[in-house]
């Protein structure tokens, strides 16, 4: 194997010390711009002017060329910036860093459940040997340990129920749909409700891309309507002049997970309003105004309509509204699932928590 070494730099060290700051500031700022490249730089700059983030050594030119030499960014249309696939690889891995860099990380970095069976992961507790266990999981020392139990001085009388094997844990596979709350109040009286939950959507992608290749994650938004988001668009969901069509979005994720095989389906949804609308035949019904029964029985209906497919709602309150808490109370009474008040700043580690603990059992 050969090395190439090159003259010691020390200005390149800090400079790229300097750039990966600075990076992670501009996707943070990239998320709260829908992903507009240049309302970020723009932002960036009037950082800089107030907190001299550039120096004389590495000025706002460098980083730029910095980030196109690199493949963060490219121009396209002429001289419009835009995010490449490398970047946007990147606001996910970031995100992903910032929400786990307080939490416990699996020491296997795999799904465990409470279950035991036909797994990958070795425990220390051991079992009577059964036809199909793996010879490689045996247990040697207790095996030949109940052999002595019944054998003589001069010879090892080795039965078939000697044998113990090692217990492994049961790995399971789970299938989850976000659905983001993209309604006006997720940016209402100057508070940014919809950045937060843009972040915790690229990170659990990172997650799941990087570590439980085996699960599958689906996104969806709910406003008017409910849609599809393909996961790279994620960093670009803009908020609109929308009510809170929460039946609709419950339908949509619950079609999304019929399509999967896994034994495991959950739908992780992220809302700071009750529901105020609903679809009737083609015709949007919507009252803002308190919980409207008719709306509020739909979408009730719609959360046991999920709990029969076997599909657990978790619901991530952004805000503490009395209706919405009255709401969410009866839907997770409904559904039989879970709900979280989680402010801004911990909204993902409630739902990573969350959702790194459901692995551990099946859900039902």
């Amino acid at each position: 194997m050969e090395f190439q070494y090159s003259q010691w730099r020390d200005d390149f060290i800090k400079s790229n010390m300097k750039f990966e700051d600075i990076l992670k500031l501009f996707n943070q700022l990239l998320l709260h711009t829908n992903g507009e490249v240049d309302e970020a730089l723009h932002w960036l700059t009037e950082l800089d002017k107030q907190y001299k983030l550039f120096s004389d050594e590495f000025g706002f030119d460098d980083f730029l060329q910095r980030l196109k030499d690199e493949g963060y960014i490219e121009e396209r249309d002429g001289e419009v910036p835009v995010l490449t696939p490398k970047g946007e690889k990147k606001i996910r891995q970031d995100s992903l860093d910032e929400i786990f860099s307080s939490l416990k990380k699996s020491p296997t970095g795999m799904h465990e459940t409470t279950h035991t069976g036909q797994g990958v992961e070795r425990l220390s507790e051991t079992k009577p040997y059964q036809y199909g266990d793996a010879p490689s999981n045996i247990d040697f020392v207790s095996t030949i340990s109940n052999a002595m139990k019944h054998s003589g001085e001069d010879n090892i009388d080795l039965r078939e129920d000697d044998f113990e094997v090692y217990e492994t844990e049961h790995m399971t596979s789970c299938a989850t749909v976000l659905a983001i709350d993209i309604s006006h109040s997720m940016i209402l009286y100057g508070e940014d409700r919809i950045t937060p939950a843009k972040k915790v959507a690229m990170a659990l992608i990172q997650l799941i891309l990087t570590r439980y290749p085996k699960d599958s994650l689906d996104v969806i938004t709910f406003g008017d309507e409910a849609a599809v988001i393909d996961l790279e668009d994620i960093p670009y969901i803009q908020v609109g002049p929308f009510h809170t069509n929460t039946k609709e979005g419950l339908q949509l994720a619950r079609q999304l997970l019929r399509k999967h095989r896994n034994k495991n389906k959950q739908i992780f949804m992220i809302t700071d309003g009750k529901p105020s609308c609903i679809r009737e035949e083609g015709v949007l019904y919507k009252n803002p105004y308190g919980l409207d029964r008719k709306i509020i029985n739909q979408t009730l209906h719609e959360a046991a309509q999920c709990r029969k497919d076997g599909v657990v709602i978790s619901t991530f309150m952004i805000a503490d509204d009395p209706y919405l808490t009255r709401f969410v109370d009866t839907l997770t009474k409904t559904n039989k699932g879970r709900a979280f008040y989680a402010g801004l700043s911990d909204l993902g580690q409630y739902i990573f928590v969350d959702y790194i603990r459901n692995r551990r059992k099946n859900v039902r």
